[in-house]
């Protein structure tokens, strides 16, 4: 092992496909819902878009990382964080916003079909409830809250110290449970469980 590389990073270097699919396992899950509660900024660019060029990204350049398998988690975020603010400008630019082309008496309508609308409901207040925050409170309480990052791999992702992290953090749950209240949420979940 070189300086401070784990066992499961050297193998990454050296292109083990087994250690590949264990950082892959570890944290992709956490990558695309952290991506899902950053607005995009460009619709036809997904989270799922954003992480699979995060990923090839970090394939590229993995010989230049050096740390463990968890502090492997605040690098690919840093790599995706950068690819997201680089959609977000190009999204501006191109202004590839949808437009409305007149409703749905244009397009006719469309039968209803059972589908997953609680697990989204409760998904969507969390975003909407995210949106609210200033952008560096949103993107701290992403990942320490919605995907468990800690301190230091907060701050490599986001690019900002581990006192502006804690800083953030303590401010964007201090919003957070102003905006909910002492009251339950839309999901039946209470404001304290967004402080842990």
């Amino acid at each position: 092992m070189t300086g401070g590389d784990d066992e499961l990073i050297e193998l990454a270097k050296r292109g083990d496909q087994e250690a590949w699919r264990a950082l892959y396992r570890a944290h992709a899950g956490r990558l695309l819902v952290w991506l899902s509660t950053r607005p995009s900024g460009d619709t036809s660019e997904t989270a799922e878009d954003i992480a699979s060029q995060a990923w090839l990204t970090a394939a590229e350049r993995v010989h230049d990382f050096s740390g463990t398998s968890d502090d492997f988690a605040g690098w690919l975020f840093g790599i995706a964080r950068k690819h997201a603010a680089n959609t977000r400008r190009r999204g501006e630019r191109r202004r590839t916003h949808p437009v409305d082309l007149g409703g749905a008496d244009t397009m006719g309508t469309l039968p209803a079909v059972p589908g997953p609308e609680p697990a989204v409901a409760a998904q969507d207040w969390v975003v909407r409830a995210l949106a609210t925050l200033p952008e560096r409170e949103r993107d701290v309480v992403g990942c320490r809250e919605v995907v468990g990052l800690d301190v230091a791999s907060t701050a490599t992702a986001l690019g900002i110290s581990a006192v502006a992290v804690r800083v953030a953090h303590h401010r964007g749950l201090r919003r957070l449970r102003s905006i909910v209240g002492d009251g339950a949420g839309q999901d039946g979940s209470s404001a304290r469980s967004l402080s842990r």
